[in-house]
C-alpha cells in the first residue's frame, strides 16, 4: 500500500471542485502538497485558512508549455521533488458539433490533454526516480463518446490513450500510471462549460445537489492510488456504461442519445423538431 506521508503531491487546476477537495485530502494525509490554477487570487482564497507550511501556490494555465515547466519546477524548487503528479486542470462544452466554432474543441484539447502532457513530461523524471504515481482525473467521456460534448470526448479519450501507453512504458520502473473517471461530482466545470461560440454556459443541467460530492471523490480517489489501482470508474451508473458500450455499442449510442435528450435544454433538441 503506497502512503502519502511526507510525499510530495502536484496538483493542477486546484481553485475549486475536485482539484480543491484533493488538496485538502492530501494534506490530511500528510503530504506536501503543490497547488496550481490561473487565477492565484482565487487560489489564495479558496486557502486561506490553510497552514502554508506544507502547501505551495502557483499560478499556471495548463494549456501553456512553459507555465507547466514552471509550476513542476516550482514544486521542485521548494520541496526538492515530485512524488505524485495529479492531472486535474479540465474544462467541458456542450454545443452541437455542427455549430460549435472550432476554437473550443482546440482550447479543451490545450487544457484537457496537453496540460496533462506537458506536466507530465516535466515532472517524469523525478516521479521516476521516487517510484511514484501519475494520475489523470477523466471521465466516462473518455470511455464513450458523449452527444454535445465532441471536443470533450475527444480529449478525454487522448488523455486515456496517451496514459496507458505511458503506463506500458513505464511498466519495469516502478513508476504507476492510472486514471480516474469520477462520473458527475457537484462542481463548478459545468457552469463553465463552454457553449458554440466559447462563452462559459454559466449554468448547469444538472441537479448538482443530488451529485456525488467533491470531497468524497477525492477519498475515492486517494484510497485508489494507496492502492495502486489501474483505472477507476465510480458509480454504478458509470460502470454499467462502459460496459454497454464495450458489449452492445449500438445499444449505448442510444441510449445515451435518450439520456442527453432529456436534460434541461438539451442541444439535441433540434433534432428531434
Amino acid at each position: 500500500m503506497y502512503t502519502f506521508q511526507d510525499k510530495v503531491v502536484a496538483i493542477t487546476g486546484a481553485s475549486s471542485g475536485i482539484g480543491k477537495a484533493l488538496a485538502e485530502v492530501f494534506l490530511n494525509s500528510g503530504a506536501k502538497v503543490a497547488v496550481c490554477a490561473r487565477n492565484l487570487s482565487k487560489l489564495e482564497e479558496v486557502f486561506a485558512g490553510v497552514d502554508k507550511s506544507n502547501l505551495f501556490l502557483m499560478p499556471a494555465d495548463v494549456s501553456r508549455e512553459e507555465d507547466c515547466k514552471a509550476f513542476i519546477d516550482g514544486t521542485v524548487t521548494k520541496w526538492g521533488r515530485v512524488d505524485v503528479l495529479i492531472n486535474n486542470a479540465g474544462t467541458s462544452m456542450r454545443a452541437l458539433f455542427d455549430e460549435v466554432d472550432l476554437s473550443v474543441l482546440k482550447e479543451l484539447m490545450d487544457i484537457n490533454f496537453w496540460g496533462a502532457v506537458y506536466c507530465t513530461k516535466f515532472a517524469l523524471s523525478s516521479i521516476k526516480e521516487n517510484k511514484g504515481i501519475i494520475v489523470g482525473v477523466s471521465s466516462i467521456a473518455g470511455y464513450r463518446g458523449l452527444p454535445a460534448r465532441t471536443g470533450y470526448s475527444a480529449s478525454k479519450f487522448a488523455m486515456h490513450g496517451f496514459l496507458e501507453a505511458l503506463r506500458t512504458e513505464l511498466l519495469r520502473t516502478g513508476t504507476h500510471v492510472m486514471w480516474v473517471c469520477p462520473s458527475f461530482t457537484a462542481s463548478n466545470i459545468r457552469n463553465v462549460a463552454r457553449s458554440a461560440d466559447g462563452t462559459a454556459q454559466g449554468d448547469t443541467p444538472l441537479e448538482e445537489g443530488k451529485l456525488m460530492t467533491a470531497e468524497e471523490c477525492a477519498r475515492i480517489i486517494r484510497d485508489a492510488m494507496a492502492a495502486r489501482k489501474r483505472t477507476i470508474v465510480m458509480t454504478g451508473q458509470g460502470k454499467l456504461t462502459v460496459w454497454l458500450n464495450k458489449l452492445f455499442p449500438a445499444l449505448a449510442d442510444k441510449l445515451v442519445y435518450k439520456h442527453f435528450l432529456k436534460e434541461p435544454g438539451s442541444p439535441l433538441q433540434k433534432y428531434e423538431k
